[in-house]
């Protein structure tokens, strides 16, 4: 068992063997610290966003084979990869090898914003294609691949993107489809002006250009009928001492394991590990520190599939996609159609994404579920589906029910499941089983067509509610249902037989069956009061545990399952001829009413909900896309849609960001310690033990500031906040001090152990409400220059009103930034005490002043450097400074570098976020909708330090400010409370803004009865008023692009007579309706000063910095256009050329001083005016060594002109700092936006089914990064509007710190049909080339979203009405004038609509006479 082996396995065609491996080693943590690959990205930790996907290629030495699967690098054990090979980005191509047809395409389909997701998006999708080429389909045509679009749009379903909106990622996934249509392929740099895209355009698809498995691993491989001796055991010492560390063993029978896990009992206790996919670490993030790994993977009995006339046996170590296949064949080759089958693996492919499937095991998740708990979809389906189990404990075998398997106690260490036994329930079987025998109910699908072949039928359907439709969240509610239904030969009523009820997820122990209602509901024929009665009986068994969140929510989920499964029964029983016929969703017969859908008619792309959808083909293209942009020649190649600068780099996975950057010699790690409490005094942090621990150094807290040093990180003229707390956290999340260590791994585990002891003894509680600050006068102040100012007289203007609200409230929730790039910093110490830190920030100018200030050291020996930001929203501003300066002390202190990248939780945990507001508003209005007055108390939390937050005094009001209020009063308020620092995130208090107006007209809209967009219009700007209410912003007549536009954008709508088809829709649907809203924003910038240099080197190369810094938002490749440009006016005819010698390099203080902030979303177009300002000083100087060349000769190439000025030793760099003009540096941005949404009356799920933008652009320096500035807006709108839930516990500490609880958008939530138009407004004088802003702005168009749903749930609450009506009650949550705040998930449009409708329904159709 001790003996030791060699781990054997290859790496992008690289040969890779380990004798001496921590077997907690993971393949991420490996590629990252051992090999030069960076490609995969540590994103969140947990298997949950796709940043660290890279490919696994197993050989079948037998069959000759090679398997390919993707697979979450962060989770994957290096030990379990024995023998495969793995592929990242840069295997697929690279820069020295040639790129990838894939990065090429994303790149020429601007696919790719901050890059950081890039990579793993890349493997994503050449990993389905792959698949699709190895299967039997015919051959597709030149250029194509084998994979279909629908399969496309699914092949990065699992991976997470912040910055584009995924649009353009899909259409890159699309162009290599056998049967996509070209011309519905998005805005690309393939085609120029007026050309029609073709395969021939594209880069050529080679599927057999990458070889992911090498020859001389498969030389490594021995057939395993010639050796037992191949499986992997290996022994870890960790090079401190001689000790035996850790063990990886790989057991070939069950036999054998039950002897390693008997043996274990004599060997005092150590800590094991079996492993089959590893993904549990994903969910259960602290895990112990196991010392033995058993690999169970290669147990013969534990991989079994299969087949008999009964059903279908899996082995417990069988991978859920590998589930999937066999079930599916199983499918495809059964004589009769198994619809229980079918209806599992529809569900199973919604469970989790790709990358997941392709390592969870079927039994680690039922482990899961029975030992800890976990909520899984998987245990609940086959518990409705009657399955079984075998579990093996070294005394004995035993055959369970999976039901008597749940409710044992906690399987121990020595219990082992073996496999997993599915009846195939087809109808060979018999009806008559009782429930006490394994395979209880055989079913077989309805035939509604002809005949009936018996009078009694089954019915299986499952079901989930989750905030991804398509996979990828824990569902709130899961169910599998099936009946044995009888008809009566002579009657035609439908009675029930046996049922299986069962539900998971929902807040218990595990999941169950409603035995109750089955007894209830079996003998009986389903009739409204029957079905009444049993939700009755249902509520009482499906009951949460205490503080389970949204309880009242999944109980109604519940009961919204049961009634979906059930009702067709009753529905269709009198219209059945006497036989059993309960029709599919394509066929009017299985109407409610004759003419009213059931919600087993919403179809699969609905949010949250899986339930009963008849055709189960493949949907065909989900998303549908339009882009209208003008593309300028006027300044050429600025306003060309140039493809983002290092595109390509940032697809193969090459391009740089701070992690990236190779360790230093002796580099160690750090991880924050912070405070798990809101306020108290710090006793004493217990750290001791822990610096006893291998590979722990020192702990670095505020005792540790050099004399002189301030504890200061985040410095503004507002106010300062310390990197550590001293004696006293004021929040729970407060850094204490970092950990180091000579690993991330270590210092981490390191942290999670150092105990801190607290006193609140005589200390008043912390405040964690924004009404406990309110009661305790906890506020900032706000400088007199930020305070609003008002805007006529409030007090006529609601002495003119004919209506008035008063003192109504709302509220909107904060918001994670959720970079793909968490909070990152390496610092290396320097001679003559200096220090450079390599920050992803987005403020280094203020990174530089207060690392200075903490040390203690002039600003001129801190150099802080950034080349680019895997995103930041505004997070990396002041936020990242902390870790900056942590990294920094530990590295001054020490002396060797030192590197932090925060991991997940801990990021979300301490980084805070989107201000929360509660707002009261008063507003007086005329009877035509006209509103004469607004007086609005706006209250911010702003967390325990001031930040930015007096900034957003001003923002909220720019953005209220979009309709003409008559009169406008404003009081607001800086909560300071003990939560994290509440900062600037894109498009802040301006989101919150536009959100309060649209509440407000909405408002309005409802108590007069009007349409909500009649009331926007009438209270629509014209020039006077907006003059009035912005000033000088308001700029000129002709750039009040706004009504245009929203005429522009109204009159296509009706037009296409959405209106229309929306009434109509309603009208004949009762558990779906629609709403539209069409929405205008206005949004003040304010462009600000910005530093430039370019320089020319002697060949003819360019050189430009700026102030700002490449986030993603293509500010590289606006500045490189400009550059190319303004030294055009030297050389007209190559500037095409020129383009392609410009650099723009990294950011450096030391080099390029008052940087300032990039954020605010005018830095690129600030940049490119520093850029151009500069270049016009080089061409004045080149201008006269040009004109005396050009006397000499015809022509003068730009590179005999270079050459000419060093001769002449013309100063060939400049260096200017652009100051906008005073009177023009604000002015106001314009859009408007139209969404429809479909709502999900059960659940409450959402469906944006389409959005339509008009944008104002000016003229876009770059349509094309500008239109994925807008998308990629749009859609992080819309997760603050409806999807992210920013929830903390009762100490004020986030507990929504995953990918497992937070969700912001993916590609099931955007738009299904996603139009944007650039409207090109033509010149204004005072921007830069005519430009406008484009990154923030388009946010706020997101709550169009938000008052499309709120037009949904109003005809929603109009059915319940008639409800109430038919029983003559009254009840006012029908009211057409309700609250809703911001999010709006799935349990709020749920309660909006009723968490009572369907009792509601069904008592009003036993109240019927």
């Amino acid at each position: 068992m001790k003996q030791q082996q060699k781990l054997v396995f290859g790496v992008n065609g690289e040969k890779i063997e380990l004798s001496n491996i921590d077997p907690a080693t993971t393949l991420l943590e490996f590629l990252r610290t051992r090999t030069p690959y960076k490609g995969a990205k540590l994103g969140c930790g947990e298997g949950g966003c796709g940043a660290c996907v890279v490919l696994i290629s197993k050989y079948d030495p037998t069959t000759k084979d090679i398997e390919e699967f993707t697979v979450s690098s962060c989770l994957t054990l290096l030990c379990s990869l024995n023998h495969c090979s793995v592929t990242t980005s840069e295997g697929l191509g690279n820069q020295r090898d040639g790129f990838h047809s894939i990065h090429q395409r994303i790149a020429g389909f601007h696919a790719s914003q901050c890059g950081f997701c890039t990579p793993g998006m890349c493997i994503s999708l050449y990993s389905s294609l792959s698949k699709a080429n190895k299967s039997s389909r015919p051959e597709p045509p030149a250029g194509f691949s084998k994979l279909t679009v629908s399969e496309a749009e699914r092949a990065i379903a699992g991976n997470l993107c912040r910055c584009t909106g995924y649009r353009p990622i899909i259409d890159t996934c699309k162009s290599f489809c056998r049967d996509v249509e070209m011309e519905d392929l998005g805005l690309n740099s393939f085609c120029k002006k007026g050309e029609t895209l073709n395969i021939c355009k594209l880069p050529p698809y080679d599927p057999y250009s990458v070889c992911t498995f090498p020859e001389f691993l498969k030389n490594e491989i021995i057939p395993s009928d010639e050796s037992s001796e191949r499986k992997l055991n290996l022994v870890y010492k960790n090079g401190w001492d001689e000790v035996e560390h850790g063990y990886w063993i790989t057991p070939s029978s069950v036999e054998e394991l039950m002897n390693i896990m008997r043996s274990e009992e004599v060997e005092n206790g150590k800590r094991v590990k079996l492993v089959a996919g590893n993904t549990s670490a994903g969910f259960y993030k602290n895990q112990e520190n196991y010392q033995k790994y058993i690999d169970i993977r290669h147990i013969p009995e534990l991989l079994i599939i299969k087949r008999d006339t009964e059903g279908i046996e899996i082995g417990a170590c069988v991978t859920i996609s590998k589930v999937i296949e066999a079930m599916e064949e199983e499918i495809s080759t059964s004589v009769e159609p198994n619809l229980v089958f079918k209806k599992i693996v529809k569900h199973l492919n919604m469970v989790a994404s790709n990358f997941i499937q392709n390592m969870a095991s079927l039994g680690g998740n039922l482990i899961m579920a029975q030992r800890n708990e976990f909520p899984s979809d998987i245990v609940t389906i086959l518990l409705g589906a009657s399955s079984s189990i075998k579990i093996q404990t070294p005394t004995e075998t035993r055959f369970l029910t999976l039901e008597e398997f749940l409710e044992r106690p906690p399987c121990d260490p020595q219990t082992l499941l073996v496999s997993v036994r599915i009846p195939s329930w087809n109808r060979t079987h018999s009806l008559s089983k009782t429930e006490d025998q394994t395979e209880v109910y055989p079913v077989s699908e309805t035939i509604c067509s002809g005949e009936p072949k018996s009078m009694t039928e089954l019915f299986f359907e499952t079901y989930r509610a989750a905030p991804y439709p398509m996979g990828g969240a824990l569902a709130y509610v899961n169910a599998a249902f099936f009946a044995e239904v009888m008809a009566d030969e002579f009657t035609g009523e439908l009675v029930l037989g046996h049922l299986s009820l069962a539900f998971g997820a929902y807040g218990t122990k595990r999941a169950i069956r409603a035995k109750k209602a089955e007894e209830y509901l079996k003998g009986k024929s389903v009739s409204p009061t029957v079905l009444l009665e049993a939700i009755q009986i249902l509520r009482l068994s499906v009951v949460s545990k205490e503080a389970t969140p949204k309880a009242d929510y999944r109980s109604s989920l519940a009961v919204g399952f049961l009634f979906d499964f059930l009702s067709p029964l009753f529905e269709n029983f009198a219209r059945s001829n006497k036989r059993l016929c309960v029709e599919g969703p394509n066929n009017e017969k299985n109407s409610i009413n004759g003419h009213v859908n059931s919600a087993s008619r919403i179809n699969s792309s609905d949010n949250g909900f899986s339930g009963r959808n008849g055709d189960e083909k493949k949907p065909t293209s989900v998303l549908i896309s339009k882009q209208l942009v003008e593309i300028h020649n006027d300044y050429h190649p600025v306003g060309y849609p140039a493809k983002k600068v290092a595109a390509e780099l940032q697809a193969s996975g090459e391009a740089v960001y701070v992690d990236d950057i190779p360790s230093p010699k002796d580099c160690l790690h750090g991880a924050f310690v912070y405070s798990r409490k809101p306020f108290a005094r710090i006793k004493h942090i217990e750290v001791d033990s822990v610096l006893t621990s291998p590979r722990v150094i020192s702990f670095v807290s505020v005792k540790d500031i050099p004399k002189g040093g301030e504890n200061i990180s985040v410095g503004t003229q507002f106010g300062d906040e310390p990197v550590f707390a001293d004696g006293l956290t004021e929040f729970a999340g407060q850094p204490l001090g970092v950990l180091i260590a000579e690993t991330w791994r270590c210092a981490k585990i390191g942290a999670d152990q150092v105990k801190v002891h607290y006193d609140t003894k005589d200390m008043e509680p912390p405040i964690l409400s924004i009404e406990e600050a309110v009661e305790r006068s906890s506020f900032f102040e706000i400088p007199p220059v930020l305070t609003p100012k008002q805007v006529g007289d409030f007090s006529k203007g609601m002495a003119e009103a004919d209506h008035k609200i008063i003192s109504s409230k709302v509220e909107t929730g904060s918001q994670y930034y959720f970079y793909m790039e968490t909070q990152t910093a390496l610092a290396i110490p320097d001679e003559d005490n200096c220090i450079t830190v390599y920050v992803s920030c987005q403020l280094d100018e203020y990174a530089q002043v207060a690392i200075a200030k903490f040390l203690g050291i002039p600003q001129h020996n801190v150099r802080i450097i950034t080349r680019r930001v895997g995103g930041g929203f505004g997070g990396k501003a002041l936020r990242a400074i902390q870790v900056a300066a942590a990294c920094a002390i530990a590295a001054y202190k020490l002396r060797r570098p030192v590197r932090m990248y925060l991991d997940r939780q801990t990021d979300m945990i301490i980084t805070g976020g989107r201000h929360p507001m509660k707002i009261v508003y008063t507003v007086g209005f005329k009877a035509n909708g006209k509103i004469t007055a607004l007086h609005v108390d706006c209250f911010l939390d702003a967390g325990y330090s001031i930040d930015f937050s007096p900034l957003l005094s001003h923002t909220f009001v720019t953005s209220l400010k979009k309709y003409n209020y008559g009169c406008l009063s404003l009081n607001i308020k800086l909560c300071k409370t003990n939560f994290p620092s509440k900062s600037a995130m894109r498009a802040p208090g301006e989101v919150q803004g536009t959100f309060l107006a649209e509440t407000i007209i909405e408002h309005v809209a409802s108590i007069l009865s009007m349409d909500a967009n009649s009331i926007r219009k009438k209270n629509l700007h014209n020039f006077e008023s907006l003059k009035l209410f912005y000033g000088a912003s308001a700029g000129d007549n002709f750039g009040y692009t706004l009504p245009l536009t929203l005429e522009k954008l109204d009159s296509s709508l009706r037009l296409n007579k959405k209106p229309e088809e929306i009434r109509e829709f309603n009208n004949i649907n009762r558990w779906r309706k629609r709403g539209m809203s069409l929405v205008p924003i206005t949004y003040e910038v304010t462009v600000r000063p910005t530093p430039g240099k370019v320089s020319i080197l002697n060949d003819g190369s360019i050189v430009v910095e700026v102030g700002g810094i490449e986030l993603g938002q293509g500010l590289w490749t606006k500045v490189k256009q400009m550059t190319a440009f303004a030294l055009g006016r030297l050389w007209e005819e190559g500037k095409e050329e020129l383009m392609e010698r410009v650099r723009i390099v990294q950011i450096d203080t030391i080099s390029m001083a008052q940087s300032g902030l990039t954020g605010g979303s005018t830095t690129s177009e600030s940049s490119c005016e520093a850029a151009r300002v500069a270049c016009d000083v080089l061409v004045e100087r080149l201008s006269p060594v040009k004109l005396n060349m050009m006397e000499k000769t015809n022509g003068v190439s730009w590179d005999a002109l270079v050459s000419q000025a060093y001769l002449e030793s013309v100063n060939m760099s400049a260096s200017v700092y652009w100051v906008p003009d005073s009177s023009s540096k604000q002015y106001l941005n314009f859009g408007a936006a139209a969404s429809e949404v479909e709502i999900n009356l059960l659940t409450g799920a959402t469906t944006i089914l389409q959005t339509d933008i008009i944008y104002d652009c000016g003229k876009s320096l770059n349509p094309a990064v500008d239109l994925g500035q807008i998308e990629g807006a749009f859609v992080q709108g819309i997760g603050f509007f409806v999807l992210e839930e920013h929830v903390v516990n009762s100490d004020g500490m986030v507990t929504s710190d995953g990918t497992w609880t937070y969700k912001i958008p993916n590609v099931d939530t955007i738009p299904k049909q996603f139009n944007i138009e650039i409207l090109s407004s033509g010149h204004h004088e005072n921007r830069v080339l005519s430009s406008k802003a484009s990154g923030e702005p388009p946010l706020l168009l997101a709550v169009s979203v938000h008052c499309a749903i709120r037009e949904a749930i109003k005809e929603a609450r109009k059915e319940l009405r008639s409800y109430n009506n038919s029983s003559n009650e009254k009840c006012s949550s029908t009211s057409a004038m309700f609250r809703m705040d911001t999010p709006a998930t799935m349990d709020v449009v749920k309660q909006l609509c009723g968490l009572d409708n369907v009792e509601r329904y069904l008592q009003s159709l036993v109240d019927l006479p």
